[in-house]
């Protein structure tokens, strides 16, 4: 499999400008349960170009209806990006202190599941970018959370 470069600063350029707006290229999820996940995965596209579209671990969209489950479920995100060895960007889990900017993080509130997807913005800070409750460099120490993970972007596979 080739790989290229996850192009960080695409994605953190695509995050700054529409973290308090709503690209209208892409379904608002937030009627349906919160648009966090597609928006970290609009940044991560914004990085990579290059959508995966696998029978087994696909990550792709097409429209608000015809897309993976992987572009708009925080577990989903997180369980194709740890296990990708296809097309598109692949990650793994790190620590905080492992993480930069363009990389994700997951929150989980209740301790037992991960229910929000953020994009960093600046490692130093943990400043993010998110949706559904509209964020552009709010502090991850700000929320009030039980668990958090970090996944970071290693390449992209194309």
């Amino acid at each position: 499999m080739n790989t290229k470069s996850y192009n960080r600063n695409a994605a953190i350029s695509y995050a700054k400008k529409w973290a308090l707006a709503r690209n209208p290229k892409y379904y608002n999820f937030d009627p349906v349960g919160g648009d966090c996940t597609s928006f970290v995965s609009q940044c991560l596209f914004a990085g990579s170009q290059k959508m995966n579209y696998d029978s087994k671990n696909p990550w792709f969209y097409v429209n608000g209806y015809n897309k993976s489950p992987s572009w708009s479920g925080v577990e989903y995100l997180y369980k194709f990006l740890i296990n990708n060895k296809s097309y598109g960007p692949r990650g793994k889990d790190v620590s905080q202190n492992e993480i930069e900017a363009g990389d994700i993080a997951q929150l989980s509130f209740s301790g037992n599941k991960f229910e929000h997807s953020l994009f960093i913005l600046d490692p130093t800070t943990l400043s993010v970018a998110a949706h559904t409750y509209d964020v552009l460099g709010k502090k991850i120490s700000e929320y009030n959370f039980a668990k958090v993970r970090f996944v970071h972007i290693v390449d992209v596979g194309i």
